[in-house]
């Protein structure tokens, strides 16, 4: 096994339409009574606690105070979440070659396929079923592990040595995401970042941080594979 490659999920793999969004907001208005500047604050490339803390302790709310209901928000979220997947008119949308790249990779003995996200690991699964795309994972790095992004490629790499007996080192591992968080969050390991521009930033951004590539989308499945699947 040569490679152990990691995909962010919001910006990178599909979009839930806002639905995700709205979850959150209903939560935090049930829990705390407030959302804080919840429609000035941009979410992607963060992990769920750390958006809650920075939209609550703006409100004006302890640490403590946070501290103390987080897990009623996250029950508050998917509880939410899982009725507007449920609606009849949702429909996420998986981004262009998503699936055909997926379909290519997993086969492939010498590469492992994980997650590293800033969804709770629950949302992070409810996300990836309504969209048709949990068969492809069955691991990863979540928010609900740190609330801080940069500690998340090494606990995905402990967890993929558990599963495989294969210590993924530097470029041994591939994040792939949309957010310059996604291109530093594993910088202190030394992996290869791929960045795609399906979110909200653009490739000259992206290549700011040090993405090694950026690709306009997933959609040229050959010229994908030869990057993520390069010894």
């Amino acid at each position: 096994m040569k490679r152990l490659i990691l995909f962010d999920i919001d910006g990178t793999l599909l979009h839930t339409n806002g639905a995700a969004r709205r979850a959150f907001h209903r939560a935090l208005i049930d829990v705390y009574g407030t959302a804080g500047p919840i429609d000035a604050l941009p979410f992607d490339g963060k992990t769920d606690p750390q958006i809650a803390r920075e939209l609550l302790s703006a409100a004006g709310l302890s640490r403590a105070t946070i501290d103390a209901s987080l897990g009623e928000l996250y029950r508050a979220y998917l509880g939410n979440m899982a009725v507007e997947v449920a609606q009849p008119g949702y429909t996420p949308l998986v981004y262009p070659g998503v699936r055909e790249v997926l379909d290519a990779l997993r086969p492939r003995g010498e590469l492992l396929l994980g997650l590293l996200t800033g969804n709770i690991a629950d949302g992070a699964a409810l996300k990836l079923r309504s969209a048709g795309l949990a068969d492809y994972f069955d691991f990863g790095a979540f928010g609900s592990d740190s609330e801080h992004r940069g500690e998340l490629p090494a606990i995905a790499v402990q967890r993929a040595r558990e599963r495989t007996g294969v210590e993924f080192r530097g470029k041994d591992v591939v994040v792939i995401g949309d957010t310059p968080s996604d291109i530093l969050c594993g910088r202190s390991l030394g992996v290869y970042a791929v960045g795609v521009c399906t979110g909200r930033h653009t490739r000259e951004q992206l290549l700011a941080e040090g993405a090694d590539h950026v690709l306009d989308d997933l959609s040229d499945t050959p010229r994908v594979l030869d990057i993520l699947a390069a010894a």
